[in-house]
């Protein structure tokens, strides 16, 4: 993907999983990469080995729930490389399971504020700056398989994920004849940190037997499949692919 050569992008949630993975991958195609999460060291770490392989990077601590924030994050992006081509709105939280019952207000607009408002704000910026500069651009928004799969004690997090279904949608229609495409990444289960905590809360036996055993590969996805994904996505061979939702998930059933 020739095309990518000398491109900036910017991936939230870049300090781990797959959106460090998705930071490694545009690096090796020649793109300018600016990595933003809440985490300065893991930041630095990945910026730096970046780098060390011949690579342009750059990083910015930001938290997607805060609109200033996230000002900032897109002005670096344009203040180090000059531009804005490509974006990864990966950042995200799986909040707490707990039944409806039980789940606090406050850990609703925790989960929801970071989801779908960051996303909301992340877009908001980088298509200014990709107005701005004329010359479009490609978005790639990240959800799961859970935005449009219920989970049982993970309200929140499902609906954060359900928005972003409408919210690429309607920004695709809006931004597309500008040439600015948005898509919809949903991953399955990934090997990542999120699913180490989610297997540590549910357990081995429910974890292998009722998630992984629904998965056609029987196998978790790793974070660079769904990086690779997502740069198809952003590159000229996905010309005609806008307002759609791509599921790398394994093939993921809802019965064995």
């Amino acid at each position: 993907m020739s095309d990518m050569n000398d491109k900036v992008v910017l991936i939230t949630g870049a300090s781990s999983g797959i959106g460090r993975a998705t930071g490694e991958a545009f690096a090796a195609r020649g793109t300018k990469v600016v990595l933003a999460a809440r985490r300065e060291p893991e930041l630095a770490t990945l910026t730096s080995e970046i780098e060390s392989r011949g690579g342009r990077a750059s990083f910015v601590v930001t938290n997607v729930a805060i609109a200033k924030d996230v000002e900032r994050m897109v002005a670096h992006a344009i203040e180090t490389f000059g531009r804005l081509d490509y974006a990864v709105n990966n950042a995200g939280i799986e909040g707490q399971l707990s039944g409806i019952t039980d789940l606090p207000e406050e850990e609703w607009d925790r989960v929801l504020d970071i989801n779908l408002k960051g996303n909301f704000l992340c877009l908001k910026y980088e298509a200014r700056a990709m107005l701005a500069g004329g010359h479009g651009g490609a978005i790639v928004n990240v959800g799961s398989v859970n935005s449009f799969l219920g989970f049982p004690t993970a309200s929140a997090y499902v609906a954060s994920k359900h928005g972003q279904i409408g919210l690429t949608t309607s920004v695709s229609a809006e931004l597309a004849p500008h040439g600015i495409r948005v898509n919809l990444v949903c991953p399955g289960i990934i090997d990542t940190p999120m699913h180490h905590r989610l297997r540590g809360l549910v357990g081995d036996e429910i974890y292998d037997k009722v998630l992984l055993e629904r998965v056609h590969t029987r196998r978790a996805g790793r974070p660079d499949e769904i990086a690779q994904t997502i740069v198809f996505l952003c590159s000229n061979e996905a010309s005609y692919i806008s307002g759609t939702t791509l599921t790398p998930d394994g093939g993921f059933a809802l019965t064995i």
